[in-house]
């Protein structure tokens, strides 16, 4: 007599599977946790951004507030920036020393 020995199909491993399913979908998933992760780096990274623009805005807003209060700063870029002199000045230019040529 040949005996037949039928497996019994036990709802254990469906659980199971759900659950990697789904635990895969929680850590790899459009909304799993490394996408959480990388979000998070993206949002830190932004906020140093604007930490950076905030701070050259406060020091662009001085530069201006100065300029406009300040005809001393104006006389300073005006030489500086623009090359210009006062009737009667003098104006000595020296040539730049020339950058040491890189051979390879």
């Amino acid at each position: 007599m040949t005996m037949l020995i039928r497996r019994r199909w036990h709802p254990g491993w469906l659980v199971v599977g759900i659950l990697a399913v789904l635990l895969g979908a929680a850590v790899f998933g459009e909304n799993g946790i490394l996408h959480l992760r990388r979000l998070r780096t993206e949002v830190e990274a932004l906020h140093r951004d604007v930490q950076a623009l905030e701070a050259e805005n406060e020091r662009l807003s001085r530069a201006i507030g100065e300029l406009r209060s300040d005809p001393a700063a104006v006389e300073r870029i005006a030489r500086e920036e623009l090359g210009l002199v006062r009737p009667g000045e003098r104006v000595f230019r020296f040539p730049r020393s020339p950058e040491p040529s890189r051979s390879p």
